[in-house]
């Protein structure tokens, strides 16, 4: 197997084809929590970054030792996404009704903040379909599918900034809606990973 510039671009390629649902996560989250800093703001794109590299790295392994097994729980993929990312954005939809109504009442409910346990859940929700993906590495090498994992993070990683920065803007300008507009985004991504995979 060959590494040069064709294999990057196309690993880079994937990593912005993958990338998409996260994007739009990292957009949620950041309208859900606009005040988020740099810190978290890495923590959530790196988290993602994490997931959509080790997918692909599960389905190569899968596809190298346990490849019955595996086929047989593909078609059980786009329901545990759209279970979690509905779960997920119901809990911020619900989050945000609340806080809509306290603050019509004249509390004000402090800002919310996106707990690790529900950035683990998006991660594995965002990246699931990504397990797949190892299949089509099943003729490289270790080093040929780790070093194309490693770019589809760094493609994800900076991908994900853009997006918490994009939300971030938004999320300030719509206040405790935002939260509500993000638990409806991670919900519609849900329905869209689940049709698209079952159809």
């Amino acid at each position: 197997m060959i590494i040069d510039f064709l294999f990057l671009l196309n690993s880079a390629a994937l990593g912005v084809g993958l990338a998409m649902d996260a994007f739009t996560v990292s957009i949620a989250n950041a309208l859900a929590e606009p005040g988020m800093k740099r810190g978290r703001r890495c923590l959530v794109a790196g988290t993602f970054s994490f997931f959509q590299a080790l997918m692909p790295m599960l389905g190569w392994v899968a596809i190298h030792t346990l490849l019955e097994v595996f086929s047989s729980l593909t078609r059980f993929i786009p329901w545990v996404a759209l279970l979690l990312l509905c779960f997920v954005g119901g809990k911020m939809i619900a989050e945000g009704v609340r806080a809509c109504r306290s603050k019509q009442n004249g509390e004000e409910k402090p800002a919310a903040t996106l707990g690790f346990r529900t950035l683990l859940v998006q991660g594995i929700a965002t990246s699931i379909d990504a397990l797949s993906v190892g299949f089509t590495f099943a003729a490289y090498p270790l080093g040929g599918a780790l070093l194309a994992s490693l770019v589809i993070a760094v493609v994800t990683f900076v991908i994900c900034l853009l997006g918490i920065l994009a939300g971030r803007r938004f999320g300030i300008l719509l206040s405790h809606r935002a939260e509500i507009a993000g638990g409806v985004i991670l919900v519609l991504i849900g329905i869209e990973i689940f049709l698209t995979g079952i159809l």
